[in-house]
């Protein structure tokens, strides 16, 4: 019996995404998906959660046991995305983490600062 990651990637590959894409996609963690196919490991939940939250139109039974369509009936396959709009998605992921770690570096910059204008 097909295991849940194995179906994961035919979902991938039927939205034309790379597997890092769909990480980016599901906020998991880089090469999460392709690790747990090369140890052919379960997926969580979480990750399940996020999936479905993400790909409303993708059929959760399907994904969970492989029984039934990809896609919910009368629900619109995900369209293939153009290259261009793949390199945005990217580019809005990286900008929004980079902001992140920007604001925490100034955060305790200005922390260093304070302790050292108490001395």
């Amino acid at each position: 019996m097909s295991k849940t990651i194995n179906r994961i990637m035919q979902l991938v590959n039927s939205m034309n995404m790379s597997a890092r894409q769909f990480d980016m996609s599901i906020d998991a963690a880089n090469g999460y998906i392709l690790r747990m196919q090369k140890n052919n490991a379960s997926v969580g939940s979480d990750v399940i959660e996020r999936i479905v939250k993400e790909y409303p139109q993708v059929n959760l039974v399907w994904l969970i046991t492989g029984k039934g369509d990809m896609y919910i009936q009368n629900s619109a396959k995900p369209k293939a995305r153009s290259k261009k709009e793949i390199e945005r998605f990217i580019d809005q992921k990286l900008k929004s983490k980079w902001s992140k770690e920007k604001q925490k570096l100034y955060d305790e910059i200005l922390k260093e600062m304070d302790s050292l204008n108490d001395k």
